[in-house]
């Protein structure tokens, strides 16, 4: 898409099977899994910019001695910065010269406060406003007691903060704050804490020692309860992943699988991370051999190293996010490459209809190189139709007409700056996109060439007004085709892709405008009474979405028409077409994928329907507010 995105965070954890000196003499450095953790977060990148931290847990140290390590940065490059740090911390150490044993490791570990057995690193998407690195996780809750201590950092979005905020109240704290990462971890801090006291009381009615009961919390405390009572009545997206400060670690999935997570194990190490192909390069395995994580259920990896996968959460409708596969996961998985392949074939049909009565008049190119991937499975079968076409004719095809048939496919358009123009401010972003792409001149043919662009979505249409399709119309095109490999956006995210302003959309914009032509403001002023009936529901009855009356109300072909026009600068007279992915196409496309809100209002938990509701309401009472926070 032109309009980037903010989205989805990147999590990675390691922990080590093996002591550390088995690292040593194995693989020549006692800093392997910091050397991995690394190449997992690097791999991730895609997935955060604005901040990125890690934490380690070291087992088995002194008492008078860390245990517990985190850094976090909001640096222009915050992988950079952390880890050139460690790098040199490293270097002075002068650990080349020890002898890889048991006891050198131990005494490298009071050196470095960051080697130790558990890892936990994670890149930042700001979802709104929040951008230091007070906002970074991991985020830690301390204690001189090994098992209270936790940190913890997720990839998620809650959509009923307020009730979070609420629970903490009647619980008897007095939260200073309503983020919802630090929210989760009160809520992790409270059932820790319960858990604790109740393995402690147990064994001091019994009187044992106190050192001893320390030694029995450690071994027997319930992580997986714990998790089970934080997750119960959370609505949202999320992938949760901690540590305590004893070296227990877990992973904990929503029970729809709106957000992605993948692990993978053998005899020396278990890891998870958001994607599967971080964990392909960093351990060099198979496709197969890495696993997802089951929607609703948790990793728990104690102190020694043994994994367990449990439910915790009610079995529910799957609902994994499609947008993952169009736009935001890395296109070097292959289950990734062949969806998004299979949606360019999905669009092809809806091009050719356009353009078989000229198909060599037409120039294709793509817009942004998440795109790609979808053009070449457009252009495959483009190309299969071309060829048809050509061998129906009489004579039959020469070598000579064969190469002149091919499809024209060129890069006409290209990004010129690293301007993030979706998260910029209001003011000024429609001069700051003018400058994101730039043209190739002397491919089309003016007058006589329609272009052909596939884009991967479309959300607010900024830049494709601003930019795009003026740079475009510069070519003295006949006609320019956008086509989006997704539907149209309809309805708001509310579990992790930052869309929290329906009004900001270009197709609601197209959907009010028709109705407001079709002089239907009564169905407007119906859904604003519908909208805010449902929010005085409990949520448990927040079942349907009023705010789908405004797109039955509307139909298909003339909402892409108008949204053509909206996408249109005022100053540019060549003719603009929108072509969208269907519904039908796009489950073709991603059979495993069926997060499908964004595009049909069917969210997956009360919580979207409730912030559907919300961001309606804002709109029609001009409010210009985010719908959630």
């Amino acid at each position: 898409m032109g309009e980037s995105l903010t989205h989805e965070c990147g999590i990675a954890l390691l922990a080590l099977r093996k002591p550390l000196v088995f690292y040593h003499e194995k693989y020549g450095t006692p800093f392997w899994g910091l050397q991995k953790l690394q190449v997992l977060l690097e791999k991730q990148h895609n997935r955060g910019q604005d901040g990125a931290g890690i934490g380690v847990v070291a087992l088995d140290k002194p008492p008078g001695t860390p245990f517990l390590y985190r850094r976090r940065s909001t640096h222009a490059a915050p992988l950079l910065d952390i880890f050139s740090g460690l790098t040199k911390a490293i270097n002075q150490s002068g650990w080349q010269n020890l002898y890889p044993s048991p006891d050198a490791i131990q005494h490298l570990k009071k050196q470095l406060p960051f080697l130790g057995e558990v890892m936990l690193g994670h890149l930042r998407y700001g979802t709104h406003a929040h951008h230091g690195t007070e906002f970074c996780h991991p985020f830690v809750h301390r204690s001189h007691w090994l098992s209270r201590n936790l940190m913890l950092a997720g990839n998620f979005n809650m959509t009923n903060n307020e009730e979070l905020f609420q629970k903490l109240i009647e619980l008897g704290q007095h939260p200073p704050f309503t983020n919802d990462t630090l929210l989760i971890l009160e809520r992790f801090v409270y059932y820790l804490d319960r858990e604790n006291n109740r393995i402690y009381q147990q064994y001091y009615e019994e009187g044992l020692t106190r050192r001893e009961i320390t030694r029995r919390i450690m071994e027997e405390l319930d992580l997986e309860g714990v998790v089970r009572s934080v997750v119960k009545g959370l609505d949202g997206g999320y992938v949760m992943a901690g540590a305590l400060g004893h070296g227990t670690a877990f992973v904990v999935r929503d029970p729809h699988g709106i957000r992605p997570a993948f692990y993978y194990e053998n005899d020396e190490v278990v890891v998870v991370a958001s994607e599967r192909p971080p964990i392909r390069t960093a351990f060099h395995e198979p496709f197969e051999a890495i696993e997802e994580v089951p929607p609703g259920h948790v990793l728990i990896i104690d102190r020694d190293g043994y994994l367990t996968v449990r439910r915790v959460s009610p079995p529910a409708g799957a609902a994994q996010c499609t947008f993952e596969r169009i736009y935001f996961s890395r296109g070097n998985d292959e289950a990734v490459y062949q969806d998004r392949k299979r949606l360019g074939r999905e669009l092809a049909p809806m091009v050719w209809k356009v353009i078989e009565d000229s198909p060599t008049d037409t120039v294709f190119s793509y817009i942004p190189n998440t795109a790609e991937v979808a053009f070449l499975g457009m252009m495959e079968a483009i190309e299969e139709y071309q060829l048809h076409q050509l061998l129906q004719q009489t004579p039959g095809p020469t070598v000579e007409t064969l190469r002149q048939a091919r499809p024209r496919i060129e890069k006409l358009a290209h990004k010129d700056t690293k301007i993030r123009t979706f998260i910029s401010q209001e003011q000024g972003r429609n001069e700051l996109v003018q400058y994101v792409y730039d043209v190739t001149y002397g491919l089309v043919r003016p007058g006589q060439d329609r272009i052909v662009v596939v884009d991967d979505s479309i959300v607010r249409g900024t830049t494709l007004r601003e930019s795009i399709i003026r740079i475009l119309a510069r070519l003295q095109p006949r006609e320019i085709i956008i086509v989006s490999s997704a539907p149209p956006i309809r309805f708001p995210d509310c579990y992790g892709i930052d869309m929290a302003k329906l009004h900001d959309l270009v197709a609601f914009q197209a959907a009010i405008a028709i109705l407001r032509e079709q002089h239907r403001e009564d169905l407007i002023e119906y859904v604003y009474e519908q909208s805010r009936l449902l929010l005085k529901k409990p949520r448990s009855e927040s079942l349907e979405n009023p705010v789908k009356s405004i797109y039955r109300a509307v139909k298909e072909e003339a909402l892409y028409a108008r949204i053509a026009q909206l996408v249109t600068p005022p100053d540019v007279s060549t003719p603009v077409r929108v072509i969208y992915q269907s519904l039908e196409g796009l489950h073709r496309a991603l059979p495993h994928h069926h997060g499908d809100w964004y595009f049909t209002g069917d969210y997956p938990t009360p919580g979207g329907n409730r912030v559907a509701c919300r961001a309606f309401i804002n709109f029609y009472e001009k409010r210009d507010e985010r719908a959630y926070v």
